[in-house]
């Protein structure tokens, strides 16, 4: 069951939107900025009149927006590619292209450029874009083509690839491909030194050459993710939420691109989980069973009276989903998590 609500005219959106662009894209040095993501989930799910609610809890976490260096043009972006003090730089780029190209267009262009680097600012960059992509894809508005420019800039400026995995034998299904996934070595602390251990991945996927059969199987993948995360989210519950939002990130991005760029978007969506799955899923799973039987859209209120960005963005995940299994993961998150205070 889908519980989006992708028609909501009160313009709480716009404004949350038009708030948090007064902020950088990251906190602390280089932590994510979640507000542009949650709002546009709450939005999404019929919350729009909790945006602000929300935002004022949040504030504390905000900082300002960066300051310029020098423009990013179509001559010199290659060089300022993954230069996280060019955030502003990028985003008066694609500010600036937006006006002048239809958004789309501009996405087809940007998106093979990215898409390699997905794993930068922990996968968030894909993730906001994901979120600014189904907002504009709604509705084309100005506070909403903003919010495309900050992701994209985002995306740009922290722009991160892996390189030097070594394949593994894989397996059929997503599930059984992600239970081969071996863990890193223990001892690595932050995202970035946990991401430099990763080494060896299992292939899944690599055989798709149709791109409806990559959506399908990208489908598979979100679901996969969503569903494990109730049985071992206890790993690492706030880390562990991006082996299914990075995915789910690009699923819901694919049908605003050429068709030619859905199989690579497959395969790097699969590195990202899987990468995600290596560096902190636990040794042993746990048996997780909900305390209730809940509806969807009680399980929206129940993530937005908790708070958490995580919780509310895996909760959003797991109704494009829809299934039992997946609100399961959604509430599981609820009890494992920090509330947001």
């Amino acid at each position: 069951m889908d519980t989006s609500d992708t028609s909501d005219t009160s313009g709480h959106l716009e404004e949350a939107l038009d708030r948090v662009h007064a902020s950088g894209p990251e906190r602390d040095g280089w932590l994510s900025n979640h507000a542009p993501m949650v709002v546009e989930a709450l939005a999404a799910h019929g919350q729009a009149g909790s945006v602000h609610r929300w935002l004022d809890l949040y504030r504390d976490k905000l900082e300002d927006f960066p300051d310029r260096t020098a423009p990013v043009t179509d001559a010199n972006w290659p060089s300022a590619l993954g230069d996280p003090r060019r955030i502003a730089d990028w985003t008066d780029h694609f500010s600036r292209t937006l006006a002048e190209r239809p958004w789309g267009d501009v996405l087809a262009e940007w998106w093979p450029r990215l898409l390699p680097g997905l794993y930068g600012g922990a996968t968030h960059t894909v993730i906001r874009v994901g979120h600014a992509v189904r907002a504009v894809a709604a509705e084309e508005n100005g506070p909403r083509l903003t919010e495309l420019a900050h992701a994209l800039g985002y995306w740009a400026a922290r722009h991160q690839p892996m390189t030097g995995l070594v394949t593994l034998p894989g397996a059929a299904t997503a599930m059984d491909a992600l239970d081969a996934v071996p863990a890193i070595e223990s001892g690595h602390v932050g995202f970035r030194n946990r991401l430099a251990a990763v080494r060896r991945l299992p292939v899944w996927a690599q055989e798709v050459t149709d791109p409806d059969t990559a959506k399908e199987r990208l489908t598979e993948l979100v679901r996969a993710a969503t569903h494990r995360y109730a049985t071992h989210g206890h790993g690492e519950p706030t880390m562990l939420v991006h082996a299914a939002t990075a995915p789910n990130a690009v699923l819901r991005t694919l049908d605003s691109l050429p068709r030619d760029q859905w199989i690579p978007s497959l395969h790097a969506a699969w590195t990202a989980s899987a990468a995600v799955t290596a560096m902190y899923a636990p040794v042993t799973p746990v048996a997780y069973v909900p305390p209730a039987h809940l509806a969807p859209e009680e399980v929206v209120e129940r993530a937005l009276a908790h708070g958490d960005e995580h919780v509310i963005k895996l909760t959003d995940t797991a109704l494009d989903i829809g299934d039992e299994q997946a609100l399961a993961a959604a509430l599981r998150s609820v009890e494992l998590s920090e509330p947001l205070v």
